[in-house]
């Protein structure tokens, strides 16, 4: 098998006029490219995703060959129907019933007990349990339909690097080590899906944040606890938002094969040295511009990530706004598209204000303190 470490054939575009929009006639290809035990890239409303038959090894292997992804991170299966659980999944308790009607379609993955060779060994990484989710996006639903299997899909991007929020995204990685990419414009939410796993009636514990918030789980009825959230993002949550209302039952740092995707290796990561900054704002706001003038008299090339009510006040090489602190969203659909832009800006050392652990800030502040490598300042 082609170890990837050079470049295959080029990577196939669907449409293959980029004015256009994917036909039924692209769809059916991918899917039938997916059938075949090739890896297709596709748009979910998180973010691309990379994806290959969840049955066939060989075909997943592909997935992690491409990424350059470490064999004990686990993969979710994406489905388009619930019947796709069948023979797929052991059980689906009644909270759990329950989880999928409110949250699915959606950028929701629950973490099931796993029929014995349903899927690949190393798409659930040698667990007894798979994480499946169906996503919201058209185009991802067609095409797991045509594909007629369940896929395995990952972020469609080197491991490591930024997620992928559009097809040039996916490109700048894997062009040349992927099968085909079906271009279905940018994603909605910009983070991956939170993936949660049921430890009771009415019980879940988040395992991954992401864009269904605890919140949303809370109001929902549930109760809700925390896990894998690392301790420089616990610290940061607590500097960040001193009276939030989030409940962290548990922070630590994963060191045992992890459960789901995002609890153990460093994601998201610029190739600039990237600190995550926590406090009140203007004691960040001196911290960052402190740094990065001290940074820049000794040469390097400086960036500071910032949102639109505090980037004007910043002067550096380059001072990118990803959003709105008001509407947090807004960061998150930027977040990766702005990391990525200080690596084609050539930034060599990048500070990022934290955000509040509200809602969807929850995800935000956990993406970029992986971003970050851990490394947060603590300002006040």
């Amino acid at each position: 098998m082609n170890d990837y470490g050079e470049k295959k054939n080029l990577t196939k575009a669907w449409p293959t006029h980029p004015a256009q929009e994917p036909s039924e006639t692209d769809i059916r290809e991918a899917g039938a490219m997916l059938a075949a035990g090739e890896t297709v890239a596709f748009p979910t409303e998180t973010v691309y995703g990379l994806g290959a038959d969840a049955r066939r090894t060989s075909a997943v292997e592909q997935v992690f060959l491409a990424k350059g992804r470490p064999s004990d991170n686990p993969l979710i299966v994406h489905i388009a129907e619930l019947s796709q659980l069948n023979g797929l999944v052991a059980q689906i308790t009644e909270t759990e019933q329950r989880l999928a009607e409110l949250f699915w379609p959606g950028p929701f993955t629950m973490v099931l007990p796993a029929v014995k060779d349903a899927v690949s060994l190393r798409v659930t990484a040698g667990l007894d349990t798979v994480a499946v989710r169906m996503p919201d996006h058209e185009l991802a639903l067609r095409l797991i339909r045509a594909a007629g299997c369940p896929i395995a899909a990952p972020s469609a991007n080197r491991s490591g690097r930024p997620s992928p929020t559009t097809a040039r995204h996916v490109l700048e990685d894997l062009d040349g080590r992927i099968g085909g990419i079906l271009d279905g414009g940018p994603t909605g939410v910009g983070l991956e899906s939170t993936v949660v796993e049921c430890i009771g009636p009415g019980r879940v514990r988040i395992l991954r944040p992401g864009g269904v918030t605890p919140e949303q789980l809370s109001e929902a009825g549930f109760e809700v606890e925390l896990e894998g959230v690392d301790s420089s993002v616990a610290a940061a949550s607590r500097i960040a938002a001193k009276n939030s209302s989030t409940p962290i039952a548990s922070a630590l740092t994963v060191t045992e094969a992890p459960r789901s995707p995002g609890m153990k290796y460093a994601h998201y990561a610029p190739r600039g040295e990237m600190r995550l900054v926590a406090g009140s704002r203007e004691a960040v706001r001196a911290h960052i511009q402190a740094a990065a003038d001290h940074a820049s008299a000794k040469g390097l090339r400086v960036g500071i990530l910032a949102y639109d009510e505090t980037a004007s006040s910043y002067h550096a090489d380059i001072v990118l706004a990803c959003g709105s602190l008001a509407r947090l969203e807004t960061a998150a659909q930027s977040l990766y598209a702005a990391l990525r832009e200080f690596d084609e800006r050539g930034a060599e050392v990048i500070w990022a204000e934290a955000c509040p652990p509200h809602g969807i800030g929850l995800a935000l502040l956990n993406r970029l303190s992986k971003a970050a490598g851990g490394k947060v300042d603590r300002v006040d």
